[in-house]
């Protein structure tokens, strides 16, 4: 008897999200990697680890659990008619590589025209803590930072540059260390104006 082929009628569903590993799936998982990395997970020094990877993972990916809209959600309208570019530059970050798991370590520079309001200098830096505790590319980490503020502050402008150093080059690989990538994207006035852009650069060398 042939078998039948019987034709969608709707779409595909959409992957099903899991739910996040308990703590203890998440120390066995460790325990699996170290047994495959050559070594013994249930020596002395090794004991702990799993519950240390865990907790740590917990502090470096708690960008997961943060929504940019709360940071970005007070704007202060009283400036004094202040509408030039804000300027905050070497913002330190670190952020791990989605595809090796490894860090990378740099800093941001962020500009904005302000439409109508400010926010908090401090919400520019945790707005960069908040994609960068994710498993990253620099390139989607540049985007996401400049969206978010597009989305929720509605600047004229603005204008993110990201300096980094990648571990996936630096301890694997080619070993190339000092390598510095770096990534920038303009939106509204930046993007069209090639003064603006100039201004951007020359504010964030003095």
């Amino acid at each position: 008897m042939d078998a039948r082929v019987t034709p969608l009628d709707t779409e595909p569903t959409a992957f099903p999200v899991r739910l996040r590993p308990s703590q203890a799936e998440a120390e066995a998982a460790v325990r699996t990697l170290i047994a495959w990395a050559g070594d013994d997970p249930t020596r002395e020094g090794l004991l702990e680890t799993p519950a240390r990877v865990a907790r740590s993972y917990g502090e470096l990916f708690s960008g997961y659990d943060q929504d940019p809209k709360e940071i970005l959600s007070r704007i202060f309208k009283e400036v004094g008619g202040y509408d030039d570019i804000v300027l905050m530059r070497d913002i330190p970050f670190h952020s791990h590589c989605e595809h090796h798991m490894v860090p990378f370590v740099g800093k941001a520079h962020i500009a904005y025209l302000p439409h109508d309001g400010v926010v908090g200098l401090s919400k520019l830096a945790r707005l960069v803590e908040v994609f960068a505790r994710r498993l990253q590319t620099q390139e989607n980490l540049t985007a996401q930072i400049i969206d978010a503020l597009n989305e929720h502050l509605g600047p004229r402008g603005v204008a993110v540059m990201l300096e980094a150093e990648h571990m996936c080059m630096t301890m694997r690989g080619v070993r190339a260390h000092g390598v510095a990538t770096i990534t920038h994207r303009f939106t509204g006035v930046f993007a069209e104006d090639r003064v603006e852009q100039d201004r951007f650069f020359a504010m964030i060398k003095r």
